[in-house]
């Protein structure tokens, strides 16, 4: 990992934590977070704020909106 990488907000309301988490590793880290602590439930996941925004800025770069 680059030092200069950008970093995820990661929040797990059951545990009461949230963790910034690299982008090249974010998903395999959710992953491994609620299958080793919540037996595979969704409970830890990328800040729903941040996920929209993320969507909206995936979409307009493929030219998916207007």
């Amino acid at each position: 990992m680059s030092d200069d990488e950008p970093t995820v907000p990661v929040r797990c309301p059951e545990c009461e934590t949230e963790t910034a988490v690299p982008l090249s590793r974010v998903g395999e880290s959710v992953e491994r977070h609620n299958e080793q602590l919540h037996d595979g439930c969704e409970v830890a996941r990328v800040d729903p704020a941040l996920r929209e925004q993320l969507a909206d800025l995936v979409a307009e770069d493929l030219g998916l909106l207007g």
